[in-house]
């Protein structure tokens, strides 16, 4: 906590943070819970400030998805350095947050208006006995997937498309829901999947519709054609399921 009548400079800084998002609401703070990730950041930066402080997330993660690269951006009146920022951080968040990473950034920065864009790895079993100390990470799928089925309707989804079909956004939702994938790979590893989509930004539940869509494609439900016809209908009935937000990670946020 800073005495009162200390002048002191406003500094930038960027923090990067790992969350395992199973206890968690998501991200963004709530006025209903105290469990976010936002809101465990905030409460510790306003005690160590003591005022109200207000963090940037570069994406809102949902509720149960974990984070190994999720970037972040706070102004603080402070005299301490970003490792000084960072221990005392570490020292009072809870196991399952992280920071790993603390830079002092230009004023200007900002995590979420100067990102470029995201990398997401979505982790699936198919088939067998899932792993159970692998429960929280990996999503349970019960038969076995033709990957090079979901690898040809994955290239269907590459390139620049509107994605309202892939989405959770509500009709009344104003802004583009125009998008750009610049990778979509779908890695098999034994029983377990990996599919890592790489894009400028993405909408709400995006990816995990976009792997819902390609799991029914893998397990037969539907053919890679009907990605076309989802993406032209703009509805969100013609796209897949949702899957759970267990097997979702952001790894990465690029500026």
């Amino acid at each position: 906590m800073i005495a009162e009548g200390v002048a002191v400079d406003v500094k930038n800084f960027r923090l990067l943070i790992q969350y395992d998002g199973k206890r968690y609401n998501g991200w963004q703070r709530q006025g209903n819970t105290d469990r976010t990730i936002q809101g465990k950041l905030e409460q510790i930066l306003s005690r160590m400030m003591g005022h109200a402080v207000e963090i940037h997330g570069a994406g809102r993660t949902d509720a149960g998805v974990h984070a190994r690269a999720q970037t972040a951006s706070v102004k603080l009146n402070t005299e301490h350095t970003a490792a000084e920022l960072m221990d005392e951080l570490n020292t009072y968040l809870p196991a399952d947050i992280a920071v790993t990473a603390c830079d002092e950034m230009p004023e200007r920065f900002h995590a979420r208006l100067n990102a470029k864009g995201k990398r997401y790895c979505y982790r699936l079993c198919d088939g067998g006995v899932p792993d159970v100390f692998r429960r929280n990470y990996v999503c349970a799928w019960p038969e076995r997937l033709d990957v090079e089925a979901m690898r040809a309707a994955a290239e269907l989804l590459t390139g620049t498309h509107d994605f309202r079909a892939f989405s959770s956004v509500n009709r009344r939702f104003r802004k583009s829901t125009v998008r750009t994938i610049h990778e979509l790979r779908i890695v098999r590893s034994g029983q377990e999947i990996c599919f890592t989509l790489r894009g400028t930004g993405f909408l709400y539940h995006m990816v995990r519709i976009l792997v819902g869509t390609l799991v029914e494609i893998g397990a037969g439900q539907r053919g890679p054609e009907t990605i076309l016809t989802a993406l032209e209908s703009l509805d969100r009935q013609q796209a897949g399921i949702t899957m759970p937000p267990q097997g979702l990670m952001l790894e990465e946020v690029y500026y």
